[in-house]
């Protein structure tokens, strides 16, 4: 299976029309669809639904939708390789990546980041969003750098450093909500509240959520999300309470919403991950240092 083929078929999902993916890969549109036939025999797989009745559309198959996902995470890890290679030995450039979930500590890479790029004009920097099963994922595969994750961090497969501020769980509502006039919100207050949790946090039965009932399945879980932001939609429409970090959506000021902590406290840590014997550009050992630096700032 040839990379160029890959881009041939990755620009067929992206059109899904085989003459405007021929035309944007300056082919002719029967070598593009001898091209895929072949691929489709090498597999031994249709990835492709031709239209009838006279639609040019193309979708497609189960197995292509598979193949779409790993072609693009086989191309970003060959364009991240040459890039690595490529550069000049001597000079600190190319292309950081980093997996993140939602959190108001990520200020601390924009700072790490933004002294990097005032010495080194040509660093370039990826986030890619996510739960922590997403960014392990990400970075077991070699498609980013670090990790920023929650929970145990698995030291026989990484390092870490542990960022200095710790995230504070609480509750984002409604201004108008009954609980709005609580200074602090106790698990109690929930128990017989619809709650808008993360999916992670309802799939795993997090210590967030034992923490409001030690029996999860009491709980009254009217939606997940993966973006905060979402989440604030469906707490301003009256949906739930949403159980969140602090300092993620603007709740001061007029806005409709606001936050509550949690009494008692609830706050985890994050920590930075690599993996081990992880094999760094020159951009990346020095974003390392760089953290930590900042962190040490920040203690």
């Amino acid at each position: 299976m040839e990379l160029r083929v890959l881009q041939y078929f990755l620009a067929v999902a992206r059109e899904q029309n085989i003459s405007a993916a021929a035309e944007s890969l300056h082919l002719s549109q029967p070598t593009l669809s001898t091209q895929l036939k072949a691929l489709e025999r090498e597999l031994g797989k249709q990835l492709l639904i031709r239209g009838g009745n006279g639609s040019r559309k193309v979708t497609l198959t189960e197995e292509g939708m598979m193949l779409r996902k790993r072609a693009e995470e086989i191309l970003d890890l060959v364009k991240k390789a040459t890039n690595e290679i490529t550069s000049p030995e001597d000079a600190i450039a190319g292309d950081i990546y980093i997996g993140a979930g939602e959190t108001d500590n990520m200020r601390l890479f924009a700072k790490a980041a933004k002294t990097m790029q005032m010495e080194y004009p040509d660093i370039h920097f990826h986030i890619s969003s996510g739960n922590s099963y997403f960014v392990k994922e990400q970075l077991d595969k070699g498609l980013i750098d670090f990790g920023l994750v929650y929970g145990p961090v698995d030291r026989t497969k990484y390092h870490s450093l542990e960022l200095p501020v710790k995230d504070v769980f609480g509750v984002l509502m409604r201004r108008d909500s009954p609980l709005a006039a609580k200074e602090f919100i106790t698990p109690e207050d929930l128990r017989d509240k619809p709650l808008i949790v993360s999916g992670q946090e309802a799939r795993d039965g997090s210590l967030i959520l034992k923490h409001i009932n030690p029996d999860i399945s009491k709980l009254n879980i009217a939606a997940t999300y993966t973006l905060i932001f979402n989440a604030s939609m469906m707490v301003a429409e009256g949906l739930g309470y949403a159980i969140s970090f602090d300092k993620l959506i603007n709740a001061s000021g007029d806005s409709s919403l606001c936050f509550r902590p949690l009494k008692p406290q609830f706050d985890t840590t994050a920590n930075v991950i690599w993996k081990k014997y992880q094999i760094f550009s020159k951009a990346a050992e020095k974003f390392l240092e760089r953290l930590r630096d900042v962190f040490a700032e920040g203690k």
